[in-house]
C-alpha cells in the first residue's frame, strides 16, 4: 500500500492504484491473504489502517471495527479504498497523508492495521514511532509485511529483486521491521511468517514503561 514519499510519492502510487490488484494477484491467496486473515482475527475497537491502499484488507475485518479510519498518501488509492468500503456497507473517514506524518491526536486508536507498507517506506523507525503514538496505551498494533527470508535461496532472490526493482517504487525486499518494535516504544506480543518466513505478522502493544521512542 502507499505509505510514504520514500515508497515512490503520491503520483507514483496514483498511477499504480488501476491495476494494483491485478499485479498482486498471483501472490495474493499464496502469501497475502493468510497474513489479512490473521491480522483481521485481532481487530478490535476503534481502529486505523495506514498506508490502505486499494483496501484489500478491508472484507476481512471492517465488520470487527466499531470506528474506522484509513489513510493513504495516494488519493487515488485512498478513493479506491473507499469504494470498497462501500461496497460492505461500511462507513469510513478518510485522510490523505504520509504514514511517518499522521494528522491525528495521540492515543486515539484500539487497533492500528499497517500492511505491506513497511517494506518501501523512507524511514522504517519514524513510522513505527508514528503508529505507536496514534495507538492508545494497551492497544495494539497488526502488521505484516514481506520481510528477509529465513532460507539462503530466498535471500538470494531477494538481493536480486533489490537491486533490479525501480528505484521510484521504493521497494525493499530484506526489512524485518519485528526488529525496530522497542526502539519505537512497542512491546512484541504475537508474531507468526508464512513458510521460509517470505511474510511476517507482528501483534505489538505500547511498551510497559509508556516510551515510545
Amino acid at each position: 500500500m502507499a505509505g510514504t514519499p520514500g515508497r515512490g510519492g503520491a503520483a507514483y502510487w496514483d498511477e499504480q492504484a488501476p491495476r494494483y490488484d491485478r499485479t498482486t494477484a498471483f501472490l495474493e491467496p499464496r502469501l497475502f491473504a493468510p497474513a489479512r486473515r490473521w491480522i483481521a482475527d485481532r481487530v478490535e475497537g476503534r481502529t486505523l489502517e495506514v498506508a490502505v491502499g486499494t483496501g484489500a484488507n478491508l472484507p476481512y475485518y471492517a465488520a470487527r471495527a466499531t470506528d474506522l479510519t484509513i489513510t493513504d498518501v495516494s488519493a487515488v488509492m485512498l478513493r479506491a479504498a473507499s469504494a470498497r468500503a462501500a461496497s460492505l456497507h461500511v462507513p469510513v473517514r478518510t485522510l490523505q497523508c504520509d504514514a511517518a506524518h499522521l494528522a491525528l491526536p495521540d492515543d486515539a486508536f484500539d487497533t492500528v492495521v499497517c500492511t505491506l507498507t513497511m517494506c518501501c517506506v523512507a524511514d522504517e523507525l519514524a513510522v513505527l514511532r508514528e503508529l505507536a503514538r496514534v495507538l492508545r496505551p494497551g492497544g495494539k498494533l497488526l502488521l505484516a509485511d514481506h520481510v528477509e527470508s529465513s532460507a539462503r535461496l530466498g535471500r538470494a532472490v531477494q538481493r536480486v529483486l533489490d537491486a533490479v526493482t525501480p528505484a521510484r517504487a521504493g521497494e525493499h525486499h530484506r526489512r524485518r521491521p519485528l526488529q525496530l518494535m522497542e526502539s519505537a516504544g512497542l512491546r512484541v506480543t504475537e508474531t507468526e511468517a508464512s513458510r521460509w518466513r517470505l511474510v511476517e505478522r507482528v501483534a505489538a502493544t505500547t511498551s510497559d514503561d509508556g516510551q515510545r521512542g
